[in-house]
């Protein structure tokens, strides 16, 4: 099984005649994923050129895509300035699971977008995540499909970069994943740990979980006490940003420590508190999964 994304995943990427769009479109085609539609205005009645020859129609709305296509997921690869209007117009023409890949995207437009699409019943992921990767199964967003191999272990990150890093010792060390899930370092984003966490709760194949986090904000803390209280499952624990100093942004727009509950200090406290293994280094993640199983 899989979280958010499986073989019945029928995806439309939104900006699919730009430069990331197209290019990352590509290698989720080439990965198996089932992209049915392309959106961007203007060029509806055009098609993508996909491999084997596949052939992607672009339409004009995201509605059509959902009307004429069945498209169900949607990716967002739209400038910061357009990227909420594409969270909106996904949500409003009934898609239920929503990528937004866009880094940058004003948190004043963010504040609008969410309010919308949990009123729709729908579900964002991001923005400025690289999206979702359940192995053998299908991919949204920008994660390299060849570092991921299928098993029983989950993944949720912050951090893209350091998802990657946590794939990759997973898989060298011999230990499959279920799904791989960026949320994005935003201030604001629509899938935090605890929603992911829930999923991979009623995932009947998932045995074990690897959480990443960074400075800033209190989501980590949140996230453990709700580990302690609802999960049965083993779950290890990663902490970046510990020689961060004080006050200093680190990357992303959340990672702001604000007084002691943002430092990696309270935050690797909290976790042990809470009953999970933290990592020293990401080194040492797969370790951790193999005694935890």
């Amino acid at each position: 099984m899989a979280i958010f994304v499986d073989e019945n995943t029928r995806l439309v990427v939104q900006g699919i005649t730009g430069r990331d769009g197209s290019f990352h479109t590509y290698q989720m085609m080439e990965y198996g994923t089932q992209v049915v539609a392309g959106v961007t205005p203007g060029k509806g009645g055009q098609a993508f050129d996909g491999p084997d020859g596949k052939k992607v129609p672009i339409f004009n709305t995201v509605e059509d895509a959902v009307n004429e296509a069945g498209a169900n997921t949607s990716a967002i690869y739209v400038p910061p300035a357009f990227a909420s209007g594409a969270v909106l117009e996904a949500a409003g023409a009934g898609i239920k699971f929503i990528v937004c890949i866009t880094e940058g995207v004003p948190v004043q437009d963010m504040t609008r977008a969410l309010k919308y699409v949990a009123d729709r019943g729908a579900r964002l992921l991001g923005p400025n995540c690289p999206g979702i990767i359940s192995p053998g199964k299908a991919k949204v967003g920008i994660l390299p499909a060849q570092i991921v191999t299928p098993g029983p272990v989950g993944v949720i990150s912050r951090s893209g970069t350091l998802t990657y890093e946590a794939v990759i010792q997973l898989t060298n060390g011999g230990i499959g994943q279920t799904t791989c899930v960026g949320i994005g370092g935003d201030p604001l984003i629509g899938t935090n740990f605890i929603d992911a966490l829930s999923a991979f709760k009623d995932d009947g194949d998932t045995e074990a979980i690897v959480m990443i986090g960074e400075i800033g904000g209190t989501d980590e803390q949140d996230a453990a006490a709700w580990v302690n209280e609802n999960l049965d499952i083993p779950v290890v624990g990663f902490i970046a940003g510990q020689t961060a100093p004080p006050g200093r942004r680190m990357g992303h727009a959340g990672a702001i420590i604000s007084g002691s509950a943002g430092t990696a200090e309270e935050k690797i406290k909290t976790f042990e508190e809470n009953g999970i293994a933290v990592a020293a280094r990401p080194l040492d993640i797969s370790r951790l999964i193999k005694d935890a199983l």
